[in-house]
């Protein structure tokens, strides 16, 4: 029963991640044959500053994409979680993004962000605004892409904020009232406490899925401008597909 599942790990698990270790002591090219190169790709990733650009955009993303994603899935979750009407509709609806392929979300904001005929640039001009440079722009290309994943995976955080709201017992918040607290009060002394242990779940999965960023900025804008939006897995996958670097990329 087990050896399914066994087979599997072994082929596209264990096998790619012993044969990576072997990679970065060669220089290979999937062409010739592997010549052994010694640390020769360590040291040139210690001293590489695109390497490093690539790392701290990465970051940045992280930085605007981790609070924002957490701060908008918790306050959909408590709206969800109140009595309004057609609620399950709107559950089902906030979670669809999540179920869309990467690549067809990023292709339709990249209509959205879109410079000259971008549905946002075209409402912001009919209302006076001058056009926003989304995706041309140093300035705005990494945070324009963390909007657009913290719209594509919130669902999934609304899904988990939900369940532990629904888990909080009821006898918290009656002797709350009973002691005379507000509302504000109710939510940093009662719901936020008993949901840590989901905020630090969510923090970890929007964590690993920062760390994966590919598909965004592959898609909507190369790594540009000017490397702005380089993301560490953009990077190797350059190396190694791109410049056919293997070992360096297994690096």
């Amino acid at each position: 029963f087990v050896l399914p599942y066994v087979m599997t790990f072994l082929l596209f698990v264990a096998y790619p991640l012993v044969f990576s270790f072997v990679l970065i002591f060669h220089r290979w090219n999937i062409i010739t044959p592997m010549e052994w190169i010694g640390l020769k790709n360590l040291s040139h990733l210690l001293s590489d500053p695109q390497f490093f650009r690539a790392m701290r955009n990465t970051f940045v993303f992280l930085f605007i994409h981790i609070p924002l994603e957490t701060v908008v899935a918790l306050g959909f979750a408590l709206l969800l979680n109140s009595k309004i009407s057609f609620r399950g509709v709107f559950r089902a609806l906030y979670f669809l993004p999540v179920v869309v392929s990467g690549v067809v979300v990023t292709i339709l904001w990249q209509n959205l962000y879109s410079y000259d005929n971008g549905v946002l640039n075209t409402l912001f001009t009919r209302i006076g605004f001058p056009r926003i440079p989304w995706l041309i722009d140093s300035v705005f290309a990494m945070p324009s892409i963390a909007i657009m994943a913290t719209w594509k995976n919130v669902g999934i955080y609304i899904v988990l904020f939900l369940v532990g709201l629904q888990n909080i017992p009821r006898d918290l918040y009656e002797a709350a009232d009973l002691d005379g607290a507000t509302g504000t009060k109710q939510f940093f002394h009662v719901t936020l406490p008993m949901l840590n242990p989901t905020i630090v779940l969510i923090v970890a999965l929007s964590t690993i899925g920062g760390f994966s960023l590919f598909i965004e900025p592959y898609v909507l804008t190369g790594g540009g401008p000017m490397q702005s939006t380089m993301s560490g897995m953009l990077y190797i996958y350059n190396q190694a597909f791109y410049f056919n670097h293997m070992g360096y990329a297994a690096t």
